[in-house]
């Protein structure tokens, strides 16, 4: 049976009055007493009742999740993700909202960030590449008493700033164990391709492929990344000049979330050995691309685990409460065709 706060109330030796002013952060209890009442709540594992406690407080909180204007089917998921979470987290006052962002600008994500007040939103989950300026950005609105959490594409958690994704580059080096063993005994180049390689979990995915790829497969030479910006006819231009210059290329590689683009313009190249092809995201087009086996293998992420995470934590970060770390932990997962 879980613990009540009567229980918590003899574990710590007060009253249930000030457990209720302890665990609502009402002024007047000792520095000392508050102590004792958070050692009792880890004795006997006491968890609050979050929606009573938010209408005890009287308490709405609204978080906003910043992602990019530009994006495609991966987007398109996170984006009913989100609101599907409006009608899971209602009962604990929580609404969530998604807010559309050039994020190829750090400038204007600056000046975004710089304009919401505490009384406007409690916390925000920024799907944006690092850069100083969003870097100090979020340092900032974190002084002025608004929570944040970098969310798939970030660097790895820091004492103020937590990171919501998966280890992106023990994805990309997972992504290269799987090319080096899906590609048996060919040997020739792999070619790279990405969305912009200024996001950093295509980054570090990179770095993580690179290693693994260098150290262990030695017969597969890893050529350097094309960059398509979301444009078509530069994806087609770039791709169809690869495989031109490059007529060994045994294998294909695209680290972005976003991967209908380039693999599109991937399927006019095939040569009568198809290329193994790994890629990231569960998307409509990629599951496809795998029953038809243009795809070899998915690294993917729970979309739906990544939106709750973050407000998960949002909300913990709010109340001042410890984070599950086992519980936020965003997995990977590897996707082929017989497991879809």
């Amino acid at each position: 049976m879980r613990p009540t706060t009567k229980d918590l109330a003899q574990a710590a030796g007060v009253s249930l009055a000030t457990v209720d002013r302890v665990l609502n952060e009402r002024p007047g209890v000792r520095k000392n007493t508050v102590v004792r009442v958070n050692q009792a709540i880890e004795k006997i594992g006491f968890t609050r009742n979050l929606a009573a406690a938010s209408l005890a407080r009287g308490k709405n909180f609204r978080f906003l999740f910043l992602l990019p204007r530009r994006g495609d089917l991966f987007l398109q998921e996170l984006i009913a993700q989100i609101y599907e979470a409006n009608s899971a987290f209602a009962a604990e006052m929580i609404r969530v909202e998604v807010v559309p962002i050039s994020d190829d600008d750090p400038y204007k994500i600056a000046q975004l960030l710089a304009a919401y007040e505490p009384d406007m939103v409690d916390g925000i989950a920024i799907m944006a590449a690092e850069t100083p300026q969003t870097r100090d950005a979020k340092a900032r609105l974190i002084e002025r008493g608004i929570e944040a959490v970098s969310f798939i594409s970030g660097p790895g958690t820091s004492d103020n700033v937590h990171f919501v994704g998966i280890d992106n580059r023990a994805a990309g080096a997972t992504a290269g164990r799987l090319m080096g063993r899906f590609s048996s005994a060919r040997t020739g180049k792999i070619l790279v391709i990405a969305e912009t390689m200024l996001a950093r979990d295509s980054l570090e995915r990179r770095l993580g492929f690179d290693a693994v790829i260098n150290t262990d497969y030695p017969r597969l030479i890893v050529l350097p990344s094309l960059e398509t910006y979301g444009d078509s006819d530069r994806a087609a231009r770039i791709i169809g000049a690869s495989f031109a210059n490059h007529p060994d290329i045994v294998g294909v590689y695209v680290p972005s979330s976003e991967s209908r683009l380039p693999l599109t313009h991937l399927a006019n190249q095939m040569t009568n050995q198809k290329p193994v092809i790994v890629a990231h995201e569960r998307t409509t087009y990629n599951e496809d691309g795998l029953r038809s086996d243009q795809i070899d293998a998915l690294i993917t992420q729970d979309t739906g685990h990544l939106v709750r995470s973050a407000i998960r934590i949002l909300r913990a970060k709010c109340d001042r409460r410890h984070i599950l770390a086992s519980q936020e932990r965003i997995r990977i997962e590897i996707l082929l065709k017989e497991n879809i």
